[in-house]
């Protein structure tokens, strides 16, 4: 997508996206405005070339009337939104006169001579300089549409204008830009088309007041950098100009989006809340410094914020923008990096007042995350870590500074409650060009050897962040692949995989290995619940009403037979087009597979993507109105989600019940690192409610036959200990397997270096000698087939006669003892 993306930049990107496809999609319409309007849109302030420090928004009115606006909003979205695209909002206060102009600055780049004039209202969005679009809202919530459809039919939105490329905007966008040109708007009418409304040329700010460009800078103030830095995590310089600020040049980032260089004073105050070091943007790699220099630089202070966004939930870094600088001496000493071992960082994250934590004075000596602030910029390092979380695609890992903490069985570090953080784990990049150095592969239970340092900050994606200018070396501890036994005769063996954005437009080595997975490393289990399956072309097919799976379920089974396991059926039900969430265009669902020779599927008709299941007798006995059948698709806990699909099967004559999940992700939540404190869970609500639904399902078919063999699989997205699996073991009618697992063991999934829960396999209480099984096989290693481990569940389905129970759990017990080798079919 068109984003001035910074972070994250030294890992190729700062997130895998997908754009939405351009193919047939609507202009938006709204009823020409006679009000207040978007005059004049500026994306290159401060970029290479421009003359402007800052990019701005003005506003202007159609009419003879005032336009009060106080409560409304300047939005951005990127030109190609994807589905995890978030408009970014600026508020407004006061008026827009007749003729008059309302002048909103937005964010500072690195270069620029001029600053802007006084602006009207002020914000951080780093526009795009080439395409993008703004919108005008009455009122200050969050536009939530992604297409000029949706935006046409939201009556908030007062203007909007896309120049460039931008998917959503007025008739055909606007002319695209450059680093020193703007659109702006030809006449005061507004025709609903930004191609025929606006034009490029030289960016013209002007005021409220009426002023333009040219007025004198503030008198910049004399600094150090404990100065700027401050006791807390906002600078109290922020957004004046310093000078003098000195130090020795510690490391340089000459690649990626976020370029720069480190400074640090070697001659610290006596204020363990203030950092002694800074990091100065440039914007590009044309500066020749080296660590060792000593500089003198001056530029504008900023908190950079890794998404711009005004009410971003991340926690900022203070910078240096629009700098300047000389070199005073070289070869001096780089200042010594601190060591951080076991004891250094505090156990206790952060403090927890409800709210921004930005306002609150550091304590280092207390919380993690003011340890870290008040080193921000700093150098640390570390030796021999213990690498908790493998080498990402984005270039880097996750190790522990205490190997201690909560220690997994295999290596890494779970996750156990959301009163037990895990504050030893800290993510490392490279600033080594990877032309010379590529960046280590490594597994989670290896050991990053040697001494890593560099500069420590911020970044959205993992937290603090060591950048290693020196960089250990990757010890293989051995990590192997774990294999689950192959059930015995009697056993039932029912596994989940996730098996990440599966479609026919995969390579055939990602089929290859999944099967495998199966085959061997879950030992060819009788039934398998699967997510995250899309259509047969994917993501590349957004809205062309394509939903079916076949050709995608046929590649996987025919993968599974050529890795020698048995040819498999499926079970599944397309979802309607564009409804079910995931990547846009995938129509993702949930699925069976089983195997016929073990075990037999019962096909009931009749069930389509909006027909509930129902839970019916016959004969005394519970079954399924349709089958396979998705529960209650039409409540609005499943809206943008996936739907949960029951399937009813028999094994030695006995009838067991399986329902398939996926839940709500939890994109959208606040941070456990972000700037406030505790961080809100907003997806939680969702999946609380899908639980409920479950759980309500559970309940009617246990209450039909309070024997039933009942298994509950699939990515709840969530923890053990989290309310919506509360929701559906509270009482005990179901059981969450993880939890009967040592804590050590409870991971299936490892995000930001911990070690956790996402997958869930539930029974009810009729399954009789349960073993239970989480197979890592994915998500410890750089290399896999899903980010997901997959799980399985063997057990003799109860009979419903409490005799015939006993005697298998006789044999049961016998086999054991004997020590029979288990059923191959």
């Amino acid at each position: 997508m068109t984003l001035p993306v910074r972070r994250g930049a030294l890992a190729g990107a700062a997130a895998v996206t997908m754009t939405l496809s351009l193919v047939a999609a609507p202009s938006a319409q709204a009823e020409p405005s006679t009000g207040a309007v978007i005059a004049e849109v500026y994306g290159g302030g401060g970029n290479s070339g421009a003359t402007l420090t800052h990019d701005f928004v003005e506003l202007a009115t159609v009419g003879d009337a005032e336009v009060a606006l106080d409560g409304w909003s300047v939005q951005y979205l990127p030109a190609a939104p994807s589905e995890r695209s978030r408009w970014q909002v600026t508020e407004l206060t006061g008026g827009v006169r007749p003729e008059g102009r309302y002048l909103v600055r937005q964010a500072q780049g690195a270069g620029g001579s001029t600053p802007l004039p006084e602006p009207d209202a002020s914000g951080r969005i780093a526009m795009s300089s080439r395409a993008g679009t703004v919108a005008l809202v009455d009122g200050g919530e969050r536009l939530t549409c992604l297409t000029a459809a949706d935006c046409a039919a939201d009556a908030r939105i007062v203007d909007l204008v896309g120049y460039g490329d931008a998917v959503v905007r007025e008739g055909s966008p606007a002319p695209g830009t450059g680093n020193t040109t703007s659109v702006a708007r030809t006449e005061p009418a507004d025709t609903d088309d930004n191609a025929a409304d606006f034009t490029e040329g030289e960016p013209s700010p002007r005021n409220a007041a009426g002023e333009t460009p040219g007025g004198e800078e503030p008198e910049p103030v004399t600094a150090r950098i404990h100065d700027i830095q401050g006791s807390t995590r906002i600078s109290p310089l922020d957004g004046e100009r310093v000078t003098g600020v000195t130090g020795v040049v510690t490391a340089t980032r000459t690649f990626g989006s976020s370029r720069g260089f480190w400074f640090q004073d070697p001659r610290p105050d006596q204020d363990p809340r203030t950092s002694e070091a800074l990091f100065v943007y440039t914007g590009d790699a044309g500066f020749e410094l080296s660590p060792g220099d000593a500089v003198t630089v001056s530029g504008t202070v900023k908190e950079y914020y890794p998404d711009y966004a005004e009410d971003s939930k991340y926690q900022s870094l203070t910078e240096l923008g629009n700098a300047e600088w000389t070199v005073t001496s070289s070869g001096n000493p780089v200042p010594a990096a601190e060591v951080i071992g076991p004891d250094t960082v505090p156990e206790e994250l952060t403090a927890r007042p409800g709210g921004n934590i930005e306002p609150l004075e550091l304590k280092p000596d207390t919380y993690a995350l003011d340890f870290w602030e008040a080193r921000e910029s700093e150098r640390v390092s570390v030796t021999d870590a213990r690498v908790v979380g493998p080498s990402t695609r984005y270039n880097e890992l996750y190790v522990t500074t205490k190997p201690e903490q909560n220690p997994s069985a295999r290596g890494g570090t779970v996750y156990l409650g959301y009163d037990r953080p895990n504050t030893g784990i800290l993510k490392v990049e490279s600033l080594i060009p990877f032309a010379e150095r590529p960046f280590p592969r490594a597994n989670t239970g290896d050991t990053l050897s040697g001494r890593t340092a560099g500069p420590v900050e911020y970044d959205q994606y993992g937290g603090y962040t060591l950048f290693a200018g020196e960089l250990g070396t990757v010890t293989d501890n051995g990590l192997e692949r774990e294999t689950t036994r192959e059930q015995r005769s009697g056993e039932l063996a029912v596994a989940t995989y996730n098996l990440e954005n599966l479609s026919a437009v995969n390579d055939q080595a990602k089929f290859d290995e999944l099967a495998r997975g199966i085959v061997r490393n879950l030992a060819r289990p009788d039934i398998v619940t699967l997510e995250e399956i899309q259509d047969d072309n994917g993501p590349d097919g957004r809205g062309d009403g394509v939903v079916g799976a076949e050709e995608t379920l046929r590649r996987l089974v025919e993968a599974i037979v050529a890795a020698g396991g048995p040819r498999y059926e499926w079970r599944q039900i397309d979802p309607r087009d564009l409804t079910d969430g995931g990547q846009p265009g995938g129509n993702i669902r949930v699925g069976f597979l089983f195997n016929p020779e073990r075990v037999s599927f019962v096909d009931r008709p009749g069930g389509d993507a909006s027909t509930p299941v129902e839970v019916v007798t016959e004969h005394g006995e519970p079954r399924l109105s349709v089958s396979p059948g998705r529960i209650d698709p039409a409540d609005e806990a499943w809206e943008n989600s996936r739907k949960p699909l029951v399937g009813e099967f028999v094994f030695g004559g006995r009838t067991v019940f399986v329902v398939a999940n996926h839940f709500a992700s939890k994109g959208g939540d606040e941070p456990t690192h972000g700037r406030f404190q505790p961080p809100t869970r907003s997806s939680e609500v969702q999946r609380i409610e899908q639980a409920r639904v479950v759980r309500a399902f559970a309940d009617e078919l246990l209450a039909a036959d309070p024997e039933a063999n009942l298994v509950v699989a699939g990515d709840l997205n969530d923890y053990p200990f989290s309310p919506a699996v509360r929701t559906l073991t509270e009482g005990g009618a179901l059981e969450a397997l993880m939890s009967t697992l040592p804590e050590h063991e409870r991971y299936s999934y490892i995000y930001e270096g911990n070690s956790q829960v996402l997958d869930h396999v539930l029974v009810s209480d009729a399954p009789r000698g349960v073993d239970y099984d989480v197979v890592h096989i994915n998500a410890e290693f750089a290399d896999q087939a899903s980010d997901h481990d997959p799980q399985v569940v063997r057990f003799r389905p109860s009979t419903g006669n409490p005799v015939a129970d006993a005697l298998n759990d006789l044999l049961d017990w016998l086999e054991r003892l004997l020590g029979r080798p288990p059923h191959r079919s």
